[in-house]
């Protein structure tokens, strides 16, 4: 019978597996976990907002975010309005600047409950802008004072007051909307009392009407 013989070489490359074949048996591939049904995808540091907590919804952040600059916001008007109550120069103006520190610091205290709550960090002292406007108030005096800071308290509370009714429509906690609204009212008593004083010093506020004593809404404009 004929004997039929492999050449060498052709018998070596059947048995030996190439050095490529041999690092792909021998390297692992990426290690991937599957995902879970209904296991929450770990966040990343771009699904991260550093104002809030890694797992906080938007929501959630939106409050911290509201408690903090309420809490700024409120730090500011205290402060100014210990300024008032002592370089006013009118009656009226350094009882408002009392009247500021006397409700924004129970504001102030309420929303500070409330950060503790829910994990919010509040900053401990004013804002640059509202510094800078603390700064610009304490060399002024006389009438230039009383008109600045109204002209200041006018603006703020407006503003104030829609940033507050807006977290009172949004926010899903019960306990901080109860706290947000309660805010509201207040803010909204300041923002009346310092429009009234704007108006009778004649200080022009475009965008901001007049509310009378009452808090009956201005008529409306002739068409």
């Amino acid at each position: 019978m004929r004997r039929f013989v492999l050449p060498a070489v052709a018998f070596c490359s059947l048995v030996i597996p190439t050095p490529s074949l041999f690092a792909q048996m021998q390297a692992p591939g990426p290690q991937t976990q599957p995902t879970e049904p209904g296991r929450p995808t770990a966040p990343t540091p771009s699904m991260q907002d550093s104002s809030g907590a890694p797992g906080d919804s938007a929501q959630q952040m939106k409050d911290k975010m509201f408690l903090r600059d309420a809490a700024q916001g409120g730090l500011a008007e205290v402060e100014l309005g210990k300024l008032a109550s002592q370089k006013g120069s009118s009656e009226e103006v350094q009882a408002f600047g009392k009247r500021m520190v006397e409700d924004h610091t129970k504001l102030n205290e309420q929303l500070a409950q409330l950060a503790d709550t829910i994990g919010a960090r509040l900053p401990k002292k004013m804002g640059k802008d509202q510094q800078a406007e603390y700064d610009k108030l304490s060399a002024l005096s006389g009438e230039e004072f009383d008109k600045e800071y109204i002209t200041f308290m006018v603006k703020d509370h407006h503003m104030d007051l829609r940033e507050f009714r807006m977290e009172g429509s949004t926010t899903h906690d019960a306990d901080l909307k109860a706290a947000v609204d309660e805010g509201a009212g207040v803010i909204r008593e300041h923002m009346i009392a310092a429009d009234k004083m704007a108006h009778a010093r004649g200080i022009q506020m475009p965008g901001h009407p007049h509310h009378p004593s009452d808090g009956t809404p201005p008529p409306a404009p002739p068409q």
